[in-house]
């Protein structure tokens, strides 16, 4: 039997204890790692605190009324689903609204200037709304144009368009319930359903599939996605067919809810889409953000718009409240984006 020697003798009551290199996270770091996990956490809890207070102010008739701001923000979350593809790859699309209404007014010009059945010009809305997207996806992951630059362009573009090809002419709601009802078919509840079923599917997409995971990706880092073997240039183009395919939906569901077919309407969706998105926590740097996070965006606006106009404050209030919670989501995110760093 083998005898210690001496220098293993010293040992014998040494600490045996395995160094840990980890660092004891703060409180605000271990919810600044939280929010980074979960990026829908923040506008789910600006959406419940901002319900509660406008209860305490207004009591039951505020919460009476709460209905009302799902077909009211239905519209701007579908156009803000579109804008959400979008911005995931770092990109932003400014012509969203524009491709709405265009797609609205094919719809109707095709079912009572040409005769065309009203399902078949729905499908036809549907491919102008691609071919639209088509064009912007083609620019940017082809032309190497920036995305900003690209559909501000073709934000004029189709805006003027849509006003020369329809003459600035609406078309009535009584006519479009005695000739083409199927145009009205999206309408009430109905609206918000799609809306939710469109927010569902694309939740799944982006969340348990490849595509989903190849969209991220893109928006995290182009150049990485494309040595890991991803077609960017395809996917981009495919994102933004995807875009305006959900903004011919959204020019569909702009009829049922209007009744009527108006060159006019929807002028202001692409900025309401930014809004919905920032505000739902979609970091505009791409690759880091939850579509379920745009509706809680969205809802936010909702319930100001709601809240401060049952209170009978002055409308410039709800611009100057949701001009500081953008720049506060931004701000927020850019603090939640350093746990990556």
């Amino acid at each position: 039997m083998s005898t210690a020697q001496e220098f293993e003798k010293v040992l014998d009551k040494s600490d045996t204890t395995v160094a840990s290199f980890e660092k004891q996270r703060t409180p605000v770091e271990r919810a600044q790692h939280f929010l980074h996990a979960n990026p829908a956490a923040v506008p789910l809890i600006v959406l419940v605190l901002s319900v509660f207070l406008f209860g305490a102010v207004l009591g039951s008739k505020f919460f009476v009324a709460l209905p009302l701001i799902l077909q009211q923000v239905a519209i701007s979350a579908i156009i803000g689903a579109a804008q959400t593809l979008v911005i995931l790859t770092a990109g932003i699309d400014l012509s969203v609204g524009a491709i709405m209404v265009l797609s609205s007014v094919v719809m109707g010009q095709f079912t009572f200037r040409y005769g065309i059945p009203a399902p078949l010009s729905i499908l036809f809305g549907f491919a102008c709304g691609a071919a639209c997207g088509w064009l912007n996806g083609f620019l940017i992951a082809h032309m190497k144009l920036p995305p900003f630059i690209v559909t501000l362009g073709t934000w004029q573009v189709i805006l003027a368009t849509n006003f020369l090809y329809s003459a600035n002419e609406t078309i009535r709601s009584q006519d479009i319930a005695q000739t083409a009802p199927i145009l009205q078919l999206i309408s009430g509840n109905r609206i918000i359903v799609v809306m939710f079923l469109l927010v569902g599917l694309l939740w799944y997409v982006l969340n348990h599939t490849a595509w989903g995971r190849y969209l991220y990706a893109i928006g995290d880092d182009p150049d990485a996605a494309e040595l890991s073997g991803v077609r960017t240039k395809r996917m981009l183009v495919q994102v933004y067919m995807l875009s305006g395919l959900i903004c011919a939906l959204a020019g569909w569901v702009l009829i049922g809810r209007l009744g009527s077919v108006s060159p006019t309407s929807g002028q202001f969706a692409n900025i309401e889409s930014i809004t919905a998105v920032v505000i739902g926590g979609i970091s505009l740097f791409g690759g880091r953000g939850s579509i379920l996070g745009m509706i809680f965006g969205a809802l936010i606006v909702g319930v100001f718009q709601l809240g401060l106009r049952m209170i009978g404050t002055d409308p410039q209030w709800t611009y100057f409240l949701i001009g500081v919670l953008i720049i506060a989501a931004v701000a927020i995110d850019q603090w939640i984006r350093k746990v990556s760093g």
